[in-house]
């Protein structure tokens, strides 16, 4: 389902390649209960495309075998067929559906596709606005977050602890910091 998408201001229409340099596709997920690891995926394209009439729409790609959570064997287990088996599925991505104005905010609704599942996304976006930039042309700044449930994507390893809780925990928090920079 489509909804009404808004305009964001001072977007001027074309394509916003997103600069992986000044951006950060990040993560976060509940460790022994207790605690959080944190991580990053270090290769990841994607463009904001402004329409003529102001409309942005999103893609995104996610090398998902560029995880790193700073820790070798860790980063090899979470690719492993146990979480997101990266040898069949290598890569996620996000189109959006509509961006639609949340007081000062926005929501962008999105198909997101990771281990073969595609289900509907809602993340809130923060919009830094527009800046000329440093010679390269205007850049545009968003930060997003969404909580995604790890077995809604058929990742359902499931690793309980004696006490009780898990090993690691359902709700994953992504958070991308994005600089995208306007293409000539």
């Amino acid at each position: 389902m489509t909804t009404a998408t808004t305009t964001l201001p001072n977007l001027t229409p074309g394509t916003w390649a997103i600069d992986p340099v000044h951006s950060t596709v990040g993560f976060s997920v509940r460790h022994l209960v207790v605690s959080k690891v944190r991580g990053t995926f270090n290769d990841f394209t994607g463009a904001i495309t402004v329409a003529e009439d102001g409309t942005p729409s999103v893609t995104a790609r996610i090398d998902v075998d560029s995880i790193d959570t700073k820790n070798a064997d860790r980063d090899a287990h979470i690719k492993s067929a146990d979480f997101f088996h990266v040898e069949e599925f290598p890569t996620a991505t996000f189109t959006s559906t509509s961006v639609t104005p949340k007081g000062d905010d926005y929501v962008l609704t999105g198909d997101f596709t990771l281990r073969g599942v595609t289900k509907q996304v809602e993340l809130s976006l923060e919009f830094n606005g527009v800046n000329a930039g440093m010679g390269q042309g205007p850049v545009a700044g968003f930060e997003a977050t969404t909580v995604l449930d790890r077995k809604d994507f058929g990742i359902s390893i499931d690793m309980p602890l004696e006490g009780g809780g898990a090993v690691v925990g359902d709700k994953i928090t992504i958070t991308l910091e994005i600089e995208a920079l306007q293409q000539a």
